[in-house]
Formats: C-alpha cells, structure tokens, sequence
C-alpha cells in the first residue's frame, strides 16, 4: 500500500512516496504545472503508475492553527485529485515544512538555485513522514 504525499503550491507541487509497507518516505518529483487540470492529470497517471492506495497533502494552517486562502485553495485542489482519483485524501498540518526543508538544505550546503528545485520535494517527504510517524505510533 503505497501513499503518496504532496506539498502543493502555486504552481508547483512536491511529491513523495512510501515504500510498499508505508514506512518510508522518499522524494519523488516536483511537478511544474500552469492550469489545476494538468496538475490532476500528471498526479492521476503517477497515482497509476506506483498503484497508489492513499493520498496525504499538507494543509498550510496559520502558525494560530487557523485556515486562510491559502488552506481554501490546498482543499479545493484535493476534492478536484479525490473526485479524480477515487483514492481518499488526508491532510497534515504542514506549517513550517517549507521553512524546515529549506534549513536543511542549507545546512547541506545546497547552492540556492538547486534548494529551489528540491525544496517542494523535500518539504512533501516531510509531510509524508508526519502522517507515517502518526498512523504508526
């Protein structure tokens, strides 16, 4: 049962994968995307292609712990990949994960340009990991 974990922006999304037994996380790709229908066809066929049995994005909450536009548009993008994939969708609270990929990164002597193509994936294996770490303990 694999699980596929998102960390959707404006116009990229990052992607991870579990492992068959959902235990690991891994970075997959970045997805570049113009229109939300590409964006949903390019997650379908990867959703196919690694027979992906669970969907997991992270939710942009304020640091309050409210929801703003931000959130609005994460949840209407996931209604649009559950209606599309008929795979169940959960959410994570992803505050700071941009923010904690990007340290890492840095702390790994990441020149800016490669942090940028990188961070989304790596923020979406953070929120993959979150979701493994709390539906195993």
């Amino acid at each position: 049962m694999r699980i596929l974990g998102l960390d959707i922006g404006q116009k990229r999304i990052g992607v991870a994968l579990s492992d068959p037994l959902s235990i690991t996380a891994q970075g997959l790709t970045v997805i570049v995307y113009e229109t939300m229908v590409e964006a949903l066809d390019r997650l379908a066929d990867l959703c196919r292609e690694y027979d992906v049995s669970q969907i997991v994005i992270g939710l942009p909450l304020h640091l309050s712990g409210s929801q703003g536009e931000a959130a609005e548009k994460v949840k209407r993008f996931a209604t649009a990949l559950r209606e599309r994939t008929g795979l169940p969708v959960e959410f994570v609270d992803e505050r700071l994960t941009t923010r904690a990929a990007e340290r890492t990164l840095i702390a790994a002597n990441v020149k800016r340009r490669a942090r940028k193509e990188i961070r989304d994936m790596l923020a979406a294996v953070l929120i993959l990991e979150s979701f493994l770490n709390r539906s195993s303990g």
